[in-house]
């Protein structure tokens, strides 16, 4: 391992409260905060740049097993690192699900030989993502599974769902649920307001997210389990989850990128690239996802990375599929729309993208800590850029930034004490 020094920069480091003008060292792979022994064999220049923990995106899909096509592993990482992000949660609904202790081994064997960035699997709450078995928790947890969920596919069964948390307390890991009922939001191609209506397409009434995530305050309420809503998207999700939060439930969130910054009003030219699910919603909407983040309602920013191959993203608007890729543009975008615009301060906004899902997932990343992994990410948050994604390490360019100019450039990727991704490049 190389033993290197980054000078000059801005360190800031939420878990710990420190925010200021230092050196940090990284040696044998852990951080150091005071020069270690030895020679220095690498210094990187921070001057002007914010120097952070290694960004984790909680929620990503690398379609890997079954849609590589879409992206795979070795280019999902490569995108997180291009973004920042040193850590990534993929989600199971893959093909075949990851529902296994096979397909948990699988993950975490392909990410060893492909992977350049730590790579954390979750695992499906029901066999299949079909909503009627429980899956083997225990199994899934020794093979490595640190969260379940079924994203993608709503647990609309309350009886499982109750029985899903009660397993997950037993276990210590969270239930990451994608809050959809079905019923209300059939059909449904987009959020149900103004501009379905004058686009002429079926809605998807906020209500269909809503509803289940107060059924999952009550639930976890019941049970005592660790519950956290996947991709919010309505103000009155806020309110529950912030309601549930002041009684005591375990209860978390989190917000995309372009749930933030987006509104349904992205879609008025039928654009699929903007196309997702929760769909973009109203400015209201946007509006209470910012303030839910500003009192710490919601303590996550997670992409919800979704590559589609273009020419699923070239079918007519109903037939499209929901999913946007988000990773490398996600610090630009939260950047502008939290932090240039003066809402929230680049501290808050980093620890939503470090401490906050560690926390969530009770692991130990996410700090500049003495000894801590040498995970860093380096920042420059003035430097603009249009964005391109032909230029992207995806391999899916379903981007709603195309030709957009944004603020805030990734500089360096730091894994392990490794330098993974600088000034524009992959090194590994």
């Amino acid at each position: 391992m190389t033993t290197f020094c980054i000078t000059g920069g801005r360190i800031i480091d939420p878990a710990n409260g420190r925010d200021e003008i230092a050196d940090l060292w990284i040696s044998d792979g852990k951080i150091r905060t005071s020069a270690p022994e030895g020679e220095i064999e690498t210094t990187i220049d921070a001057s002007g740049r914010i120097v952070v923990p290694g960004l984790i995106d909680m929620h990503v899909h690398l379609r890997e097993p079954g849609r590589e096509d879409k992206e795979t592993i070795a280019s999902g990482t490569r995108a997180a690192a291009a973004g920042g992000f040193t850590s990534v949660v993929p989600m199971p609904n893959t093909t075949p699900v990851i529902d296994s202790q096979t397909g948990v081994k699988f993950i975490l064997s392909r990410s060893q030989s492909d992977a350049v960035v730590n790579v954390f699997p979750s695992a499906a709450v029901t066999v299949g993502q079909k909503g009627e078995a429980i899956t083997e928790f225990g199994d899934l947890v020794a093979a490595g599974a640190v969260a379940f969920t079924d994203d993608g596919h709503p647990v609309m069964n309350n009886e499982i769902m109750r029985r899903a948390l009660e397993y997950a307390t037993m276990f210590k890991v969270p239930i990451l649920d994608h809050c959809e009922d079905l019923n209300l939001a059939h059909a449904g191609v987009m959020h149900e307001g103004k501009v379905s209506l004058r686009l002429g397409l079926k809605g998807w009434p906020s209500v269909a997210e809503s509803i289940q995530v107060e059924r999952d305050v009550e639930l976890a309420a019941f049970t005592g389990g660790k519950i956290h809503i996947c991709h919010v998207s309505s103000a009155a999700s806020v309110d529950a989850i912030r309601r549930g939060k002041q009684a005591g439930v375990q209860i978390s969130g989190e917000v995309t990128p372009h749930h933030l910054s987006l509104t349904d009003e992205a879609l008025r030219d039928f654009d699929t690239h903007a196309k997702c699910n929760p769909p973009l919603s109203d400015e209201e909407d946007r509006e209470s996802l910012i303030q839910g983040l500003l009192d710490d309602t919601i303590e996550v920013i997670a992409t919800d990375h979704a590559p589609h191959t273009d020419i699923e993203k070239d079918l007519v608007f109903t037939e499209a599929p929901n999913g946007i890729i988000g990773m490398e543009t996600a610090f630009a975008v939260v950047n502008e729309v939290l932090v240039r615009s003066g809402l929230m301060s680049m501290s808050r906004l980093i620890g939503k993208l470090t401490v906050g899902p560690a926390r969530v997932l009770s692991l130990d990343k996410g700090t500049l800590s003495d000894g801590a992994d040498g995970d860093v990410t380096i920042l420059d948050p003035e430097a603009r850029w249009t964005v391109d994604p032909e230029r992207f390490q995806s391999r899916s360019r379903n981007c709603p930034w195309e030709r957009t100019e944004l603020v805030g450039v990734v500089s360096a990727t730091i894994v392990g004490g490794r330098i993974i991704f600088q000034d524009g490049e992959i090194l590994v």
